[in-house]
């Protein structure tokens, strides 16, 4: 009974889905909301803040847990069965046990259903229950009230932290650097709130347009009904006037229409949508349609350009989802909650900050220790105990390391690189692999004509040629060419698909209204009507109608129409798509026998081929046509020939995927093109060098007698004679040389193969993409997935696309870079206004001089709060401590502007061979943190201590009076009346002495130093001297701090509350701090940042990387048997099996579901979990 509870108070939300939720139940208990809210008075609100910080804990201390259909409160305080996550609804199922979302129709619908019970529309009854439970159909962006958004950054733990060390120091009298930070503090606050102000008012008028529609639904028994767009629910039959801005998502069911889906696709082209088959039977009719089944779906955000009523009746959509369920709400979720940063360097700075803060908290300790054995009163012993823990943790940090993002974000933007995401920009520094889309990314968006290879008698004939300026001759081809696309005529203007525009524009035919004299039957969907233009050759046929039309998809690779030519009683059915795919519908007796060898001929040159088939229907009624299935057309055609288009690459290509090779960042193509035509680009771009070895990889569905099997066939090449490389799949028996094996072999694959592989070959899908460079026919999801599978492997990946299909890889990506201005680029964290992939790079520059420079302010930080720490510490032993003024100079002077300026160095304008190290807990800065500490120690400590051995020393805190009489020769009687420094003094004279004097030039040196130390220019950033403002800083710093230890003036040691000393002691202080400074900056330079001796030191210890990658990349090295070629392997049964190969099978192998991205848990940035 007890399990049953257990498996009750918990269940999933969007199982298997990216956004997998857990949710457990709870039940308030009243008693133990008392006992919380007593604790709270008592601690004055402190535990309620901490409940702000963990609202978890909240829930687990005043409630039970219970099963979730008794629950009152789900981790958040909530309604009874019904609870909302990231803007998405979910109520209790009672029959289910399970919290089941709405807003939305039921995929298990059928096509028949879908007709049937919601084409007439729902009742006024139905439609108000619905609107009960699936709530209003708007995708409300709040913006957050000002008071609102400063508390939050106020409540920040930091801040918090912040708020008591200056309070502290202004009760003390520490009042320039308090008010300095205070300032540096609020314009912070209000920068950051003024910034996600104009992010939620940008992203509030982006959808508000959307919840303010008018629009016309069909009602049950009472006809048509205007309402406001809001009121839509799921099963609504929705009326498409024309021109219309899509309030939802729906399905077509009666009618077709043309949309534009740039707010999806970032391409505006107009795409054509068919309406619902209306079928009789009971297939869900997403799966009935497949991967096809977004061609009968309107889109939420998208325009309605154009409809096509079917006979007198209205266009007709059926609308499936409301609000944020929407494809429109999906984009804006991804917006309001991006996936969390998975990066090592905010989990890292979180540790380093509670490491400063419990070393702090022994300086506490420490403190309390001292001033107790000396018998000081309660209250100045606990200031000045608190005072020595605010000293390791700068207040400045956050303002330094954001200050950092926001110069790598101007410099970006001056190179027209637009950042929605600033924190991924320190994670660019880290990208060692990049994924590229081809057409529009790697080649021209655009497409020439080359020419046609008709067929004739099972045969190629003479390829036509369209630079020869001879106009097309009249043939199926032509009318194929003429027919066979997506165009429409918006206000006079041809508008649609690049390579559609290009294809209709080489057969010099023209569009026009619809005229009913040119045919005899005329349709509503023929709006248009298709005839030989002014430069046309000659036709027996006047004009051709389009009848119906089968959208193109990525995932089928074809479209068809069926057309009615003038003057002609039957209809025909004209077909074009990819030639591989396309061969499969014609008649063999059709197929040239050399058709593979032509199309190779032509893709391996980087051609874009296509191809084209034709049929006669044997139907001769209208209502037939419109009632045929797409199986049905798309049956025994005959081939007509390939269409050849040339697809340039760009100039900035080549060279820009050389650099990213000289820097050892992977380059990777993922295309929805011809695999072929992928691998020759991939060759003449040299994302393969010349040399490397292409295998191809092939996998097939398991079969019913048959497991799923991996074909491996290497691809070689051949030089055919001039101009000519010609690549061809070798089914022989040779194999890759021994000397090529590993980083020299490239595999190559479909998306098909892909998917098979992911299916049913997941433990060997790691191998093959440690050396996956081309993946050819991927759609969308498969894109996403890719990159996906890639990261599992510790990759940092960056993808870079046109927006058009990369929009979910994009978002996937660690550093997605959009070429695209379109609104579906807005979910990309990067956005380059310059079409080519210069930007990347670019990007990656800037992103490793960033994290340097991220590493290097917080190495700084570090090491200013030690150095003042240790100094303060020893001076805490004899009851003293610095002056206000040395402090000021320390921490303002110094310290404050060199943190502001340190970030400012540019990036080096080569790309490293290596990446900057990503960790902050890593050996190398551990080290430069621990020995700057103890150089710093021993240094400060022998000053101290050495002091005390001159002749002329004497204790000035014990004998001020006596001292004070004496000073004559170097200054007046000094008044210690007012309190001078940051706490109550003590003793009279509790500042002046010997050790402080000694201990100030040193310390403040040493912060000097240790800026000039980290700020490392190459191989990741500009040499030091060219940041001009910030080496101009530290050498005025540095000349000041000498001036005033060597100066004899009154007025100036008076003011710093130094005491003057012999000339001897105060060189010998300065010899010791160049001794320092020598010895740091030789350990940092050539030990510490010796890359070679770090690699000498990982070979000699056998340290190997933990990332999943280089794992691989070993393991297979050692394998004698991989790659494998020319064989073909099957997985371990026909089913779901995994393939082992015997001649290696790794015992370390880790299930595809356990993959974790490095080992790293999920991390937001450090400063929201401070």
């Amino acid at each position: 009974m007890e399990e049953k509870s257990k498996k009750d108070h918990r269940v999933l939300l969007n199982q298997g889905e990216e956004n997998e939720l857990e949710v457990f139940g709870y039940q308030t208990q009243n008693l133990r909301r008392a006992f919380c809210l007593t604790v709270s008075v008592l601690t004055c609100g402190v535990l309620l803040l901490v409940f702000y910080w963990r609202p978890q804990w909240s829930v687990w201390a005043s409630c039970i847990s219970c099963p979730l259909e008794e629950a009152d409160t789900i981790l958040l305080r909530t309604t009874l069965r019904c609870i909302q996550v990231q803007k998405i609804r979910y109520v209790w199922d009672n029959v289910e046990k399970r919290f089941q979302k709405v807003g939305l129709l039921a995929d298990s619908y059928s096509c028949y259903d879908i007709h049937h019970m919601f084409g007439l529309g729902l009742t006024n009854e139905e439609q108000e229950v619905r609107r009960l439970v699936c709530g209003p159909n708007a995708i409300e962006v709040e913006i957050q009230p000002i008071w609102k958004l400063l508390i939050k950054q106020v409540l920040n733990p930091f801040y918090v932290f912040q708020a008591f060390t200056l309070t502290l120091w202004l009760s003390q009298g520490y009042i320039p650097y308090s008010v300095a930070i205070i300032i540096l503090s609020v314009l912070s606050i209000v920068l950051s709130v003024y910034d996600l102000r104009q992010q939620s008012v940008k992203l509030h008028n982006l959808v508000e347009g959307h919840n303010k529609v008018q629009v016309k639904i069909i009602v049950k028994d009472k006809g048509v009904q205007e309402l406001e767009s809001r009121l839509l629910v799921p099963g609504d039959v929705l009326i498409l006037p024309g021109k219309f801005s899509l309030p939802c998502d729906a399905v077509l069911i009666d009618g077709s229409c043309v949309v534009n889906e740039s707010m999806l696709t970032g391409e505006s082209i107009p795409v054509t949508k068919t309406p619902l088959p209306h079928v009789e039977d009971t297939m869900p009719w997403k799966s009935r349609s497949a991967e096809d089944h977004r061609k009968h779906i309107l889109f939420c955000g998208t325009e309605v350009i154009q409809v096509k009523p079917p006979g007198q009746g209205p266009v007709r959509a059926v609308v499936l989802q409301t609000g944020y369920n929407t494809a429109k709400g999906d984009l804006v979720r991804s917006i309001l909650y991006p996936r969390p940063l998975n990066f090592k360097l905010y989990s890292d700075a979180f540790k380093f900050i509670v490491f400063l803060a419990g070393l702090g908290l022994v300086g506490f300790f420490y403190a309390l220790g001292v001033y107790v054995y000396h018998g000081v009163s309660p209250g100045d012993t606990a200031a000045m105990a608190l005072l020595l823990l605010t000293v390791t943790v700068p207040p400045v940090l956050p303002a330094a390391l954001t200050t950092g993002i926001m110069y790598a974000q101007k410099r970006l933007m001056k190179k027209k690189i637009f950042c929605i995401s600033p924190q991924r920009i320190n994670m660019c520094g880290q990208i060692n692999l990049v994924c590229f889309d081809k057409t529009g990314t790697l080649t021209e968006d655009g497409l020439d004509l080359w020419g046609t290879v008709p067929t004739a008698d099972n045969c190629f004939q003479e390829v036509h040629s369209f630079t020869s300026g001879k106009a097309l001759a009249w043939s199926p081809l032509c009318a194929a060419m003429a027919s066979c696309h997506s165009l429409i005529l918006l206000d006079g203007t041809i508008q649609g698909d690049p390579l559609d525009l290009k294809m209709f524009e080489g057969t010099a035919w023209i569009m026009e209204d619809c005229n009913v004299d040119y045919y005899d039957i005329r349709t509503s969907d023929a709006n248009i009507i298709i005839k030989p233009g002014p430069k046309a050759s000659w036709s027996p046929v006047e004009a051709i109608t389009v009848l119906r039309q089968f959208p193109f998809s990525s995932s089928l690779q074809r479209m068809s129409v069926v057309a009615q030519l003038s003057g002609e009683g039957h209809f025909h059915v004209y077909m074009k798509g990819a030639p591989e795919m396309l061969a499969k519908f014609c008649r063999s007796e059709t197929v040239p026998k050399n058709f593979p060898q032509e199309l190779r001929n032509y893709t391996v040159q980087g051609f874009r081929v296509i191809a084209l088939a034709h049929k006669a229907l044997s139907v001769g009624k209208l209502s037939e046509v419109e009632s045929l299935s797409r199986e049905k057309v798309e049956s025994e055609l005959t081939f007509l020939g390939l269409l050849i288009m040339e697809n340039r690459l760009k100039k900035e290509t080549r060279p820009v995927l050389k650099e990213l090779s000289e820097a050892c960042i992977r380059t990777v193509m993922v295309t929805g093109d011809n695999l072929q035509t992928a691998i020759t680009v991939a060759k003449n771009s040299e994302m393969i060098p010349p040399g490397s070895q292409v295998i191809l990889v092939e996998a097939s569905e398991p079969e019913e007698y048959a497991p799923a099997s991996v074909t491996w066939q290497l691809v070689e090449n051949q030089d055919n004679g001039p101009g000519i490389n010609e690549t061809y799949i070798n089914m022989g028996s040779s194999s890759v040389p021994a000397g090529e094996k590993g980083s020299c072999c490239h595999f190559a694959m479909s998306g098909k193969s892909y998917q098979v592989l992911f299916q049913h070959f997941n433990s060997l899908l790691p191998k093959i993409l440690v050396n996956g460079t081309i993946f050819a026919r991927m759609s969308p999801g498969q894109k996403s997935s890719l990159v996906e599978e890639f990261q599992k492997l510790n990759y940092y990946v960056g993808m870079c696309g046109d927006g058009a299909n990369d929009c979910g890889a994009l978002k996937m990506a660690h550093a997605g870079i959009s070429l695209s201005e379109q609104e579906a680029s807005v979910a990309s964290p990067f956005t380059s206004k310059t079409a080519n992939i210069e930007c990347v790079p670019q990007l990656i520059k800037e992103g490793r001089a960033a994290l340097v420079s991220s590493f290097g302010v917080f190495k700084y930080l570090t090491m200013y709060g030690i150095i003042q720490f240790i100094g303060t510490a020893l001076l805490y032993w004899q009851l003293q401590l610095f002056g206000n003024y040395q402090y000021i100079m320390q921490d303002i002077a110094i310290t404050l502007m060199v943190c502001l300026t340190m970030s400012s160095t540019h990036a080096y304008p080569k790309l490293a061979p290596y990446r900057p190290a990503g960790q902050l807990l890593s050996p190398p800065l551990l080290l430069s943190v621990l020995l700057n500490t103890c150089f710093t120690c021993i240094v400060q400590i022998c000053a101290f201590l050495y002091v005390k051995q001159q002749p002329w020393y004497c204790e000035v805190y014990r004998y001020s009076e006596c001292f004070l009489d004496n000073l004559s020769n170097f200054s007046t009687n000094m008044s210690f009346g007012r309190n001078w420094t940051r706490n109550a003094t003590l003793v009279p004279g509790s500042i002046l002495s010997f050790e402080g004097t000694s201990l100030w030039p040193i310390t403040t040196i040493n912060c000097i130093t240790v800026a000039f130390i980290f700020s490392k220019g190459k191989p990741f950033r500009k040499p030091i001297y060219t940041n001009y403002i910030f080496l101009l800083l530290l050498i005025s710093a540095l000349g000041i701090t000498v001036f005033i230890f060597f100066s004899d003036f009154q007025d100036i040691y008076q003011g710093m509350e130094l005491i003057p000393t012999i000339t001897s002691w105060r060189v010998s202080i300065l010899v010791a701090t160049l001794i320092q400074f020598c010895v740091a900056f030789f350990v940092e330079d050539a030990i510490l940042q010796n890359r070679e001796l770090w690699l000498l030191i990982k070979k000699t210890f056998g340290f190997c990387s933990k990332s999943q990658y280089r794992k691989w990349q070993k393991k297979l090295a050692e394998d004698s048997t991989w790659p494998p070629t020319n064989r073909t392997d099957y997985s371990g049964d026909g089913k779901n099996g995994s393939y082992v190969n015997q001649g290696y099978e790794s015992p370390e192998q880790i299930p595809k579901g356990k993959l974790k991205w490095g080992g790293q848990t999920t991390e937001q940035h450090f400063w929201t979990r401070l």
